[in-house]
């Protein structure tokens, strides 16, 4: 859930920025501290997570680390959302979280009703019931003039009048008062609100929809909130839950704390169990202090970093219960700026691009990665899991390694007969500068000297990759993210609208490099519009080879992470696939 926005950025939400609130008596529920019950479940303590970097952003519909949707777990609520169960079937598959059930749609798949439970309420003073405003709300703030969604495109189009409301609001002024008006006082026809029901017109039937609707982005979101401008500082200090936990303490780039919702009680949640007291999330730190705290049961869970590829030979073998494969379905890429105007806008220019995909050696990266147990080198966009992918690759080397007299060739056929410099942006963090280090020695042999530029990982996107100022300005040429996708099994529109559809491309964007093809994207919508699942997986398939032919995009690899959580001191570890790849705060237990 990787995913990508406007404005400012985690350390432009000031460094020293520090949120104190006092805990509210009282715990959700009525639980008492050291009780079980015949789940084996034990309430009480503190869960210690322990990270690098920050959250993108805090206001759901702008967030999309899987770090940030972790956060949001805690502290929202959607009407449908994903269930923490080892069924891996069932872990995928969308559930009612507010709504009190999911109904099939009507008017031929096109409508979806949803009432919203009784007792789930806002942490506000007085606690008040959230109603089907609040959740119509959440679909209005996706494309504020702010910080607009990153999963806009999941919207636009597909719910019946929400371009037409979008638009006009990009132009109102980015302030409180004017947004807060526009959002009350104008209508997404396609949505209206009663009470506690909210009903949903889409443009055409979707099969997805109930997946998009999971999704954190347009989390019901309380008018209290319109007095804040979207994820300033204003909004992160005074944000108001309707999760199981609140936000107490938020210092950027340090830590958060969280304690109970008074306004939260369990027999409005189906999903949340809610067994810890209180959350303690502590950054700052790499993988390598962490995994070693991990293991001395000093901290419980990671927060944004994977196993040291040192420790998962061993830890794997030994067959430890906190040593968690995860990330089916992820993707690590390379991305092109076709924006930059470096060595005279050279990466524009698709022939270059080409080249540079022979001088990739993606065999050395996996080993960075964890190696080919784990990883599996790809030449397209969609990974196996995903409907629609078929194996191909258009820029195929021995082994995986990299062609690098052919890339020379291919450049000097370009223009570049004596090589070229290109500024590659890294995070400062987990594996990344490895990786970075690698692909500037194995680009040399091509001809391509890589200059390093690294930066912390909160802002990797907010100020580099999502922000149009620096893609334009030459910042950076070529960066290496990676992508899960937003759900699993019919989810290529979790890859071609949001990273790959240049009809969306604005500020916040995860289509970082403004790749834009329109006859791709008519094939895309031949593919989402597709009226079964098998003739959209021969429409996304063949989008997949014609965006490849482009080259936006150097695939690296597919496969799985490894996470690690302290087995002896958390239980019932359940993760939430793609959401946050991590385990679901809300249901596990100090032991």
């Amino acid at each position: 859930m990787l995913s990508k926005r406007r404005g400012l950025s985690t350390v432009a939400l000031m460094a020293g920025l520090a949120l104190t609130a006092a805990a509210c008596g009282g715990s959700s529920g009525g639980s008492k501290t050291g009780t079980t019950d015949n789940s084996g479940g034990k309430k009480g303590g503190t869960l210690k997570i322990l990270g690098a970097g920050d959250v993108d952003h805090m206001d759901p519909a702008s967030a999309y680390y899987q770090t940030s949707n972790t956060l949001l777990k805690m502290v929202t609520r959607q009407l449908l959302s994903y269930p923490a169960t080892s069924d891996e079937k069932a872990a995928v598959t969308p559930v009612p979280d507010l709504a009190t059930e999911l109904k099939d749609p009507t008017d031929g798949g096109k409508t979806y009703t949803f009432t919203i439970r009784d007792g789930a309420k806002w942490d506000t003073t007085p606690a008040r019931q959230i109603t089907g405003a609040d959740a119509e709300r959440g679909f209005k703030r996706l494309c504020n003039p702010v910080q607009p969604s990153g999963g806009i495109g999941y919207y636009v189009g597909v719910i019946v009048g929400m371009k037409e409301f979008c638009d006009p609001f990009a132009k109102v002024a980015p302030n409180a008062k004017a947004i807060g008006a526009y959002v009350e006082g104008h209508k997404i026809s396609g949505i209206t609100s009663s009470g506690n029901t909210v009903t949903i017109k889409l443009v055409q039937p979707a099969g997805d929809f109930v997946n998009i609707l999971a999704l954190p982005f347009s989390s019901p979101m309380p008018v209290e909130m319109n007095a804040y401008i979207p994820d300033d500082p204003t909004f992160r200090t005074h944000f108001i839950s309707d999760g199981p936990y609140k936000i107490t303490k938020y210092v950027a780039e340090k830590d958060i704390e969280l304690t109970r919702n008074p306004a939260w009680t369990s027999s409005s949640d189906p999903l949340r169990k809610a067994w810890v007291d209180s959350v303690s999330i502590v950054q700052g730190s790499d993988e390598g202090p962490i995994q070693q705290q991990l293991q001395a049961g000093t901290a419980d869970m990671a927060w944004d970093t994977t196993v040291p590829v040192a420790n998962i030979p061993s830890l794997l073998a030994a067959k430890d219960p906190g040593a968690i494969k995860v990330g089916g379905g992820r993707v690590d890429y390379m991305t092109f700026n076709l924006l930059s105007p470096n060595n005279n806008h050279a990466l524009a220019n698709v022939k270059v691009r080409q080249a540079i995909e022979y001088a990739m050696n993606k065999k050395a990266v996996i080993q960075v990665l964890g190696g080919p147990t784990l990883f599996t080198c790809t030449g397209t966009i969609l990974s196996p899991p995903i409907t629609g992918y078929q194996k191909y690759d258009l820029y195929p080397t021995p082994d995986c390694a990299g062609d690098p007299a052919k890339a020379k060739s291919l450049l000097a056929a370009a223009g570049f007969p004596n090589g070229i410099t290109l500024t590659y942006l890294f995070r400062n963090k987990g594996k990344a500068p490895a990786i970075a280090a690698t692909n500037q020695a194995e680009f040399k042999k091509a001809g391509i000297t890589l200059k390093l530029k690294q930066v912390n990982p909160a802002d990797f996107y907010t100020q580099h990759l999502s922000h149009l100022p620096a893609t334009k300005s030459g910042d950076w040429d070529l960066a290496v993210p990676g992508w899960s996708p937003d759900w699993a099994g019919n989810a290529a529109r979790s890859f071609f609208v949001p990273l790959l559809d240049g009809r969306l491309y604005a500020e916040g964007t995860t289509n970082y490099g403004d790749y834009n093809n329109p006859e791709v994207n008519k094939l895309a919508d031949q593919a989402l519009a597709a009226p079964t699942a098998d003739k959209a997986a021969s429409l996304w398939a063949q989008v997949d080879k014609m965006t490849m032919q482009d080259a936006p995009w150097i695939p690296i690899d597919y496969g799985q992470s490894v996470r690690f959580f302290s087995s002896k001191t958390l239980a019932n570890c359940k993760i939430l696939a793609g959401f946050s790849d991590n385990c679901d705060p809300t249901n596990v237990w100090k032991k």
